[in-house]
């Protein structure tokens, strides 16, 4: 089996047909996945048009091809603005890289945040923290669907794992690779049209992380000024349970972020879940609902549902936090095979019925925060 390294070197000659520039130089071949004999690739151009992709897709199946790989699945995406610039050069690139500000003045809390763009009101993207009351109530798998369910949108959207003790989300999404460094500055993962940055990406060996608050924050930081996000519609945040420190932290670096509560239809857990939403509304944060995860179980053979943990916990706290119901997730898993090229453990198809739920909340999502 081919690894990383070797494909990136079977790839190198292959230029961007516009400016002539090889694609894994300026890393725009990415999301690499190899499967045994297969192998699953993104590719980035700056002109996304049907002669453009036939022909790269062709100098690409045929290196590889002569690497002995002829089972390829490839994505191909128009390149953001940001990562035309970063290739381009030009002063605009240089004056948007968050690099280029004076570190530190991110040592005290929250102090400096106003130098990072990403962070401004003024940018346009819109932050979605995701949090919950408890552990174990499906809050990450909830992250991961709904940030590529915006992508399906054709949104762009970023993922930041700040559950940074119970960091999940790479393996939930099948993420094998690790984030590039150019030129200082930290390349999120992409996946599924999600660029992802966690604490994970950052542990050997699964080992757990022993650390007290201040720093907890401090890494939360370097998430928004240390690395290069591009252009964003949309930012979600995968909060760790409870109301401790990051909750807090994000409250106050992002005064503008909005926020999505999970729960499950247990009476206790949707208790227990009425505190963070309060948390958000007394530091005014908007919660834009609820999501009830695990709400039943539909027997595949006769499609009778079970309601395993009881019903209303959704509705009864939606209504305490004068907000809505999202969306009641079924339990279950994904229908995902390993042997498929964009294999991931916790996402959801688009054409599957909890895939289409995802999608339809993230339509309401868009909704709530575009109608200015």
């Amino acid at each position: 089996m081919l690894t990383k390294e070797q494909l990136q070197a079977a790839l190198r000659p292959i230029a961007e047909p516009i400016i002539k520039r090889s694609l894994v130089e300026i890393q725009w071949i990415r999301d690499y996945m190899i499967k045994e004999d297969k192998v699953s690739l993104t590719v980035v151009c700056l002109k996304k048009d049907d002669e453009t992709q036939a022909e790269l897709e062709r100098e690409i199946r045929f290196r590889l091809a002569e690497s002995g790989v002829s089972n390829v699945h490839l994505r191909f995406r128009e390149a953001s603005e940001q990562e035309r610039q970063e290739v381009m050069g030009g002063e605009h690139a240089s004056a948007s890289n968050p690099l280029n500000e004076n570190r530190e003045e991110l040592k005290g809390h929250g102090a400096g945040l106003e130098h990072l763009p990403i962070l401004d009101p003024k940018s346009g993207v819109h932050f979605i923290a995701v949090a919950s009351g408890k552990g174990g109530v499906g809050k990450s798998t909830v992250t991961v669907n709904l940030a590529v369910a915006l992508a399906r949108q054709g949104k762009r959207v970023g993922l930041i794992d700040a559950d940074i003790y119970g960091f999940s989300v790479p393996d939930m999404m099948g993420i094998e690779e690790t984030p590039a460094v150019i030129d200082g500055a930290i390349v999120p993962v992409e996946r599924f049209g999600v660029k992802v940055m966690s604490m994970g990406f950052f542990i050997q060996d699964n080992n757990p992380v022993i650390w007290r608050g201040p720093m907890l924050g401090k890494m939360l930081r370097q998430f928004f000024s240390d690395v290069q996000w591009g252009e964003l519609d949309y930012l979600i945040l995968d909060f760790p349970p409870g109301t401790g420190d990051v909750a807090l932290d994000v409250h106050q670096m992002i005064p503008q972020s909005r926020e999505i509560i999970v729960t499950t239809p247990h009476a206790t857990a949707a208790f227990v879940a009425a505190r963070a939403g309060t948390m958000a509304l007394r530091t005014e944060h908007e919660v834009l609902g609820v999501v009830e995860n695990m709400s039943y179980y539909e027997c595949s053979s006769c499609g009778n549902k079970d309601y395993i943990f009881g019903k209303g916990g959704g509705a009864r706290l939606a209504e305490s936090l004068h907000t809505e119901l999202l969306v009641q997730i079924p339990l279950g898993v994904p229908e995902n095979h390993p042997s498929e090229p964009d294999y991931s453990p916790s996402v959801y198809k688009a054409d599957s019925t909890v895939g289409r739920l995802y999608d339809e909340v993230a339509q309401r999502i868009m909704q709530k925060c575009e109608k200015d």
